[in-house]
């Protein structure tokens, strides 16, 4: 018999995975302000050396992502989290360790993001391929907004106390936090206990090369996936240019301190929370499809707002108030309707395959993004780059409003 949604936090295995998300989200929210500002306050990293950055943790994701996705489905995923969290939280250890030597350099913040990239890679296809197998088909949507919803909190206590720490304790020594979370999430992770099935692997290449094309033609052979994924390309190269530019133009162009950002980040989180708590009955009222347009719109809408503000002025910070009030809880039911949607569409055994088909085109435009953002930023400024990603958004939710997207009322049926 199905599981009521009102169940799941008497869900011990969803309460177990829900508790590591949220410390592990917790965690990464810190380290990625703290390696930003690391490479622009510690290192004094130009643009195009953070586009760099940018490009250490996406590329190995996008190299590696289509055969992830296989791997993924051949392999328990549990076990798969649990060593991408304890793998993760050994690369961060060495960056305060280096900085209280007096060694830390940006060939090393490129090596330990590049790592780290590689093995979020791998915990985010087998979480993602993971949820569907604790939870009923017709509770994905409340699952992803509560592991969002716990998210947003993460995110408004990271960048509360982020901003403040990367002052308080240097960058480097903020990142510290985020490994010690990891360790935590492993440990939750740890006692879940769930039977996976486990496909027998194909025992010549030609089976990869099969694998690999089952689930590339899962995604583009199927008209809403389809649709998301030409939406994924777009946002992907706008994430890019936004990522590559976004906190160098409000440290260095605004003059904003890491810790005043903190706190406006934060609210992000509030604000996404509220969009957690909301994205089922939007969805229900409008519809799965017009939430995942409406959500991209506004979400573009918001990130335009950046680009007006003038110095480190109470309009800038009224500015930068709006962008966090308008774009996270846009994005945010934009996301959880789109991860909902796929794993409602796709059987458990093509889960791995078709995540990492989609992270693949997401990632590969990413990568163009960051590097257009990083040679825009130097040659144009980086207003012009950031009104350009947020262009690229609002592109992207016109590509998904004319596709048959916009039609979707519910999620479907999975297939078999």
């Amino acid at each position: 018999m199905a599981q009521p949604i009102s169940s799941l936090w008497r869900n011990s295995n969803f309460l177990k995975l829900w508790t590591a998300k949220t410390v592990s989200d917790f965690g990464s929210l810190i380290s990625g302000t703290a390696l930003s500002f690391t490479a622009i306050l510690f290192l004094k990293a130009t643009p195009f050396q953070l586009s760099l950055l940018i490009i250490a943790n996406l590329l190995p994701k996008f190299l590696t992502g289509l055969i992830a996705g296989v791997w993924i489905d051949r392999l328990p995923r549990r076990p798969v989290m649990v060593f991408a969290d304890i793998g993760r939280a050994l690369l961060l250890l060495s960056i305060p360790i280096t900085a209280s030597i007096g060694k830390l350099n940006l060939a090393q913040l490129y090596g330990v993001t590049l790592g780290t990239g590689l093995l979020t890679l791998f915990f985010d296809l087998a979480d993602r391929s993971y949820l569907p197998l604790l939870v009923p088909p017709e509770s994905l949507i409340e699952a992803n907004s509560k592991l969002t919803a716990t998210s947003s909190v993460a995110e408004f206590s990271a960048f509360s106390l982020g901003g403040w720490l990367v002052q308080s304790l240097s960058a480097p020594f903020a990142v510290l936090i985020d490994a010690i979370t990891f360790l935590v999430s492993a440990s939750f992770l740890g006692v879940i206990r769930k039977a996976e099935p486990r496909p027998t692997p194909p025992d010549s290449p030609t089976g990869v090369y099969t694998e690999l094309k089952e689930g590339w033609m899962t995604v583009w052979g199927h008209p809403l996936l389809a649709s998301l994924a030409v939406s994924t390309l777009l946002i992907g190269f706008s994430f890019g240019m936004i990522g590559t530019v976004i906190v160098a133009f409000m440290s260095r162009d605004l003059g904003f301190a890491p810790g005043i950002l903190g706190m406006i980040w934060a609210l992000g989180g509030i604000s996404s929370l509220a969009g957690a708590s909301l994205a089922s009955p939007i969805s229900r009222r409008f519809g799965i499809g017009p939430s995942l347009v409406g959500g991209l719109f506004f979400a573009g809408v918001g990130m335009l707002v950046v680009s007006l503000g003038r110095g480190a002025t109470a309009w800038s910070v009224v500015l930068l108030i709006a962008n966090q009030l308008i774009t996270d809880p846009a994005y945010t039911l934009y996301e959880i309707n789109q991860v909902s949607l796929r794993q409602a569409l796709v059987p458990e055994r093509l889960q791995g395959r078709m995540n990492g088909t989609l992270e693949f085109l997401g990632l590969g435009t990413t990568l163009l993004g960051a590097l257009l953002g990083g040679v825009l930023g130097q040659s144009q400024g980086l207003r012009t780059t950031l009104i350009f990603g947020a262009g690229v958004m609002l592109l992207a939710s016109l590509c998904l409003g004319l596709s048959p997207m916009r039609r979707l009322k519910e999620l479907p049926k999975i297939e078999a």
